[in-house]
């Protein structure tokens, strides 16, 4: 019998999936949780949801999961900053699995898509950054490229097939329930806990609690306008740094460094000794040059108000979402 309501969350086993389906089965609503490999259960342990086999970049499996579904949480995605071939493990990945995963929702008939693109689809241009502002024109980094093209062809897509769908741009997710691999976002903060990160980016990161942007993902199924895009974010973003000061003094115990500046010329030649080793080692750098190039100094604040009047959207501060994140992996040292 076809369950009323039934959801489907693609890259349930992510941070952002795996927590939405939480707050999905909270308020009832029957959840379809999709993985790539699906002898991950891990994250699924005593959650009260089908857990189902499907990728991305194989359309078939998709029109299979969507079967019955009302309304689709187009998750999954490759989230990486580098790989040894980014145009093909990130652009094409995110790119196929966007067109497979929506022409899939309109051959199984779902109703509505909350698409998750990311505060990378915006352009930072004039501060505080805003959804009218249009793409990102930055057009150096292939994730940051897959989000861009991603959710214009999303939109595109939709238009076409007679889908409702709109688009959920989260900032820096951190905090509640994670799983290895930690999201790059976590990472930065056990980077900060285990102290390797020897010196003063500049990079900015806009924190934003991970329940929050499930959150906001469930109110934009709910209220959000087809065709609108909706950033779920704080409206200040901090430092790299000024992060590390908060987890020095909630931590003492831990004697963490503050980060020392150094000049930009510096930064580049440490970033470049880091790629070198990644590239040997086949693990992705702590940093890397164009990370440099791109963020240091950048100002990620946004402005909030569309997703606050038109969803509701009230995220925690960053502050509190910060403290919370650094307690949960104090707490689960096997994160860390």
């Amino acid at each position: 019998m076809a369950q009323k309501n039934l959801a489907l969350v693609s890259g349930a086993n992510g941070h952002l999936g795996n927590n939405l389906v939480r707050l999905l089965i909270k308020k009832g609503i029957p959840v379809r949780a999709t993985v790539r490999n699906i002898n991950n259960k891990t994250p699924f342990h005593g959650l009260d949801c089908e857990v189902m086999q499907a990728d991305i970049t194989d359309k078939a499996s998709f029109i299979k999961a969507l079967q019955g579904v009302e309304t689709f949480y187009a998750v999954g995605a490759s989230f990486k900053l580098w790989a040894k071939d980014p145009k093909k493990e990130i652009y094409d990945v995110n790119m196929d699995g966007t067109r497979n995963t929506i022409e899939a929702a309109a051959a199984a008939g779902v109703k509505r898509i909350v698409y998750v693109s990311s505060i990378a689809a915006l352009n930072y241009t004039q501060l505080p950054t805003k959804e009218s502002n249009g793409y990102n024109p930055d057009r150096r980094d292939m994730y940051y490229n897959s989000k861009n093209d991603g959710e214009l062809l999303a939109f595109k897509l939709a238009k076409e097939l007679g889908l409702e769908l709109v688009s959920v741009m989260p900032a820096a997710m951190i905090g509640s329930e994670a799983f290895l691999p930690l999201n790059v976002s976590y990472s930065v903060l056990r980077l900060i806990l285990n102290k390797q990160i020897p010196v003063d980016t500049r990079i900015t990161l806009n924190w934003v609690d991970v329940k929050d942007v499930a959150e906001g993902c469930y109110l934009a199924a709910q209220k959000g306008k087809p065709g609108e895009r909706y950033i779920l974010a704080n409206e200040q973003c901090m430092t790299i740094t000024d992060t590390t000061k908060l987890a020095q003094e909630l931590y003492p115990a831990l004697k963490l460094k503050i980060p020392g500046s150094v000049p930009k010329f510096m930064l580049f030649a440490i970033a470049g000794i880091m790629e070198l080793s990644a590239r040997m080692s086949n693990k992705a750098p702590v940093l890397t040059r164009k990370d440099i190039a791109m963020f240091s100094g950048l100002q990620q604040n946004f402005d909030i108000s569309k997703a606050r009047r038109e969803l509701g959207f009230n995220p925690t501060s960053p502050k509190q979402a910060v403290t919370e994140a650094l307690a949960y992996l104090v707490e689960h040292r096997e994160l860390l």
